[in-house]
């Protein structure tokens, strides 16, 4: 919960120990959170780093306890310097951003003439040619869109070494897919392995397009998206790229991290189940819900016949109406 405010789980348990006692003695907190004595003592510097813990206080009888500070004072001025560090570093992005714009808007004046901003890869072969050159190029950012369940068998066996690579160079790797991707075994295995080695993934219930995003330079998107064998365009326009990488953090943003089953909401609909009654209302059919799932026409079937009975309706025109009228949609 204060994560944001630079604690981390360790520590944050010791300071809701304090809340709850106000004073208590080193091996007291190394009792009560279960944790060893080297780690409470880096939690207490750290809350005394910043401000959480009363120094004032530390030593009392003749032994060392320990005090929280008046949370309603230190807390909202933590808070206050927390915003005044990420204003900061806003500030510098900005800058940041401006350089870069800056930079490639000039490299780009200086490309000679004939120079192709848009190249044209013929079929998948050609495709997964020209990926790997660029996994093998990419200097400290690689993104990627996954729609669909199981990915194809010899993708990830061609992903697996270029990965691997890239990740010990320090690339930082996120990658975003579908949630029916828990339904392909080999998929899952090949995500752990890579949120184990530092890749990151998160999951949304529809993904429109795949995408592959290099260095904030190259984007690769599918000649036809309803296609994958066609082939693909190599984007180096800067406002393409850049196009592309703004859809990529905004469903990066929506994205829940990779792990169990996404929870149920309130209304107890799982994420893939909103999303299929938010196709349904815009008119899709149960081929086109499937493809945009990434299941299959069984599974979309099965979930219709599921939600009708739990809406209590008797047709889907009926679900509709009562999914609206409950907010579901």
């Amino acid at each position: 919960m204060f994560d944001a405010l630079g604690l981390d789980s360790k520590t944050e348990a010791v300071y809701r120990l304090f809340l709850e006692e106000p004073e208590l003695r080193l091996d007291e907190i190394v009792t009560r959170v279960g944790r060893s004595e080297e780690e409470v003592r880096c939690a207490l510097d750290r809350l005394a780093d910043l401000c959480l813990l009363d120094q004032a206080d530390i030593h009392a009888a003749g032994e060392q306890l320990f005090r929280a500070a008046d949370p309603d004072v230190s807390l909202p001025y933590l808070l206050s310097r927390r915003e005044a560090e990420l204003a900061k570093q806003q500030r510098g992005l900005e800058e940041a951003k401006a350089a870069v714009t800056t930079l490639t808007a000039r490299r780009t004046a200086r490309l000679p003439r004939g120079y192709d901003v848009v190249k044209r890869l013929e079929g998948r072969n050609e495709m997964r040619v020209r990926l790997a050159e660029l996994a093998e190029l990419v200097r400290f950012e690689y993104l990627s869109l996954s729609p669909g369940g199981a990915q194809p068998p010899d993708a990830i066996a061609d992903s697996r070494p270029l990965d691997q690579r890239a990740l010990a160079r320090g690339v930082r790797i996120r990658s975003i897919y579908q949630d029916s991707f828990r339904n392909a075994p080999e998929t899952v295995r090949y995500v752990n392995w890579l949120g184990g080695l530092g890749g990151e993934a998160r999951t949304l219930p529809s993904l429109a397009i795949p995408m592959v995003i290099f260095d904030r330079e190259v984007a690769l998107v599918p000649l036809d998206p309803r296609d994958g064998r066609a082939g693909a365009l190599e984007l180096r326009s800067v406002g393409a790229v850049t196009v592309a990488r703004l859809l990529f953090e905004e469903y990066w943003a929506r994205a829940n991290p990779v792990g169990p089953a996404p929870l149920h909401d309130s209304d107890g609909l799982s994420p893939q189940e909103k999303e299929l009654l938010r196709l349904l209302s815009k008119g899709h059919t149960d081929e086109s819900i499937a493809r945009r799932l990434g299941v299959s026409l069984r599974t979309v079937r099965r979930m219709n016949a599921d939600l009708t009975g739990r809406l209590a309706a008797r047709s889907r025109f009926q679900a509709g109406a009562e999914a609206a009228r409950r907010g579901w949609v």
